[in-house]
């Protein structure tokens, strides 16, 4: 039984170590490809690189939209009520302890 927990974490160690390897080797990789990029391209490289992330952007069903617009303007409206009020009272508050009248 001692064997196989042996067994077992020096595979675990094994596993370990590959994925380690691999992340290092993606690593360098990805800074070598940063490296090719930022010597060639210029302005045309920066258009293409704009172009490719938004081919990657996952944008919102109308479905999906409508529902987040209606949200953000009750949130909007909830809030601006509430400081409203909040506003309100503490005008009324200080009018009542100060005395004092605005017009």
């Amino acid at each position: 039984m001692a064997n196989n927990k042996t067994n077992g974490s020096n595979k675990a160690k094994a596993d370990l170590a590959k994925a380690t390897a691999k992340q290092a080797s993606a690593k360098k990789q990805s800074q070598s490809n940063q490296g090719k990029s930022k010597k060639s391209g210029g302005f045309l490289g920066y258009l293409r690189g704009v172009r490719q992330e938004f081919r990657k952007v996952v944008w919102p069903t109308r479905e999906e939209l409508t529902t987040d617009t209606v949200v953000v303007i009750a949130c909007v409206i909830f809030f601006a009520l509430a400081f409203w009020l909040i506003d309100t009272g503490f005008l009324a508050a200080l009018k009542g302890i100060l005395g004092i009248t605005l017009s």
